[in-house]
């Protein structure tokens, strides 16, 4: 059955457990899934909606995710690669394309429901849908769901206490609030792609979408503020939440330099422009990227390269004297560096007091006896796709994280399954299905 829905004064008593735990002292039983009982409509597609919506079913929220019944999410036409297809196990799905990769990563724990809303007995399905949700998430080009019915004040008339979060590349008002926005077009308008890349290079994009994940982490706790002010309240609220803007926000230390000092951005590679040295090193066979993020530390290179005569020069003794002189130190280090391959230098860094790191692959990362370690890889059996690995979410409670609660959907596996729920007979489900609504 589908979650209780929760009252205010459930919400209310939920609020009180939360600040009077925090003076309790730490236990090292498992954390409880804290948002239990919570339904999340999800009406998003891609990256950064479903990766919030995503965090949020590892949190224990109930997440329907509402697909177009035939083409489903635009990443699960994303292939290759995808998951392999050991059997078919139900007719139905032998249709569908091969589960890609991408959509598998982002949409874990969550329900899938293949609805086309544009009809009418579609709205109907959506609207009983608004009704019973705690929280709707979308990422519709503004004003778009308004004109079909679904907007935010038509979804606060079906439900006044709806935290209603909308997610888009420009914002809900202002002269680009229409425009599309995608994450590569958002890190070169909002800074990022000018600082990307080789000071003598063109402007590059960073490696994932950065973007759209950082928009994602800032919906997600929106959601959540909204979850809270809501106990407090009893009243729903409308989210506007942007990848323009949360890369504008992300910018930190760049965006301060400019808006404080007036010093423009410029690319700088693997370097920092505000710490020398803070960057990749080639050394004899491959790479090492060194952290000396203050003068203590700096003075512990120098000595493990055996040029202890640097800590104590004028040019380089401080941080802002490395800065100033950084074109005459950096060449210095690399030719140290390169005497010995990488495996040396990771050997003797080791226990120096500084970061330092080797520039792994994919495979190192996950590799990695931290990685294997901190059993940040979780296996799930997928109900087509058979055993497949993911990506642990990231934060641990009490040493325990958040267990996954379902495997990523197939598409419109759980059509009957909700719509039985909202009261929906099969014959009417099937007359449905046959009319190509769900």
């Amino acid at each position: 059955m589908l979650a209780r829905r929760i009252t205010t004064s459930s919400n209310s008593s939920w609020l009180r457990r939360c600040l009077s735990s925090a003076a309790s002292p730490r236990r090292s039983a498992a954390m409880p899934p804290p948002l239990k009982g919570v339904r999340v409509l999800d009406l998003t597609r891609v990256l950064a909606g479903p990766y919030a919506t995503m965090m949020l079913a590892d949190l224990g929220a109930e997440v329907i995710k509402v697909e177009h019944p035939e083409k489903g999410d635009d990443t699960r036409s994303w292939i290759p690669p995808s998951a392999p297809l050991p059997a078919l196990r139900v007719d139905d799905w032998n249709s569908l394309p091969p589960e890609s990769a991408y959509f598998l990563q982002v949409n874990r724990g969550k329900r899938s429901v293949g609805l086309n809303f544009k009809k009418e007995e579609g709205k109907e399905v959506l609207c009983e849908l608004v009704r019973r949700a705690d929280v709707l998430v979308e990422n519709y080009v503004p004003g778009k769901l308004a004109e079909m019915g679904f907007g935010y004040e038509d979804c606060k008339a079906l439900n006044s206490k709806l935290i209603y979060a909308s997610v888009s590349g420009y914002g809900q008002s202002g002269p680009y609030s229409r425009n599309p926005g995608y994450d590569v077009n958002m890190r070169a308008e909002a800074g990022l792609m000018h600082i990307t890349g080789e000071p003598n290079g063109p402007p590059v994009k960073v490696g994932v979408a950065i973007t759209d994940l950082t928009t994602g982490l800032y919906a997600k706790s929106a959601i959540l503020a909204g979850l809270l002010s809501r106990a407090q309240t009893g009243e729903g609220m409308h989210i506007d939440v942007n990848l323009f803007e949360s890369q504008i926000a992300s910018l930190a230390n760049i965006a301060s330099n400019y808006l404080i000092a007036g010093q423009e951005a410029t690319r700088q590679g693997t370097a920092h422009p505000s710490i020398v040295p803070y960057q990749v090193f080639p050394t004899k066979d491959g790479f090492v990227m060194i952290g000396a993020g203050n003068d203590g530390q700096f003075k512990k290179l120098s000595s493990l390269l055996k040029r202890d005569e640097w800590a104590t020069s004028e040019s380089f003794s401080t941080n802002s004297s490395r800065v100033a002189n950084r074109t005459t130190l950096v060449p210095l280090i690399e030719d140290a560096l390169r005497e010995h391959p990488t495996s040396h230098w990771l050997e003797r860094f080791k226990g120096g007091g500084f970061p330092f790191a080797p520039v792994n692959d994919i495979r190192g990362t996950f590799d990695h006896p931290q990685t294997r370690a901190r059993e940040m890889v979780r296996e799930v059996e997928h109900p087509r796709a058979g055993k497949i690995k993911l990506v642990a979410p990231a934060v641990q409670y009490n040493g325990h994280r958040m267990e996954f609660t379902r495997p990523p959907p197939v598409l419109r596996q759980h059509s009957v399954e909700v719509l039985r729920e909202l009261g929906y007979a099969d014959a009417r489900i099937a007359e449905l299905q046959h009319k190509r609504v769900i």
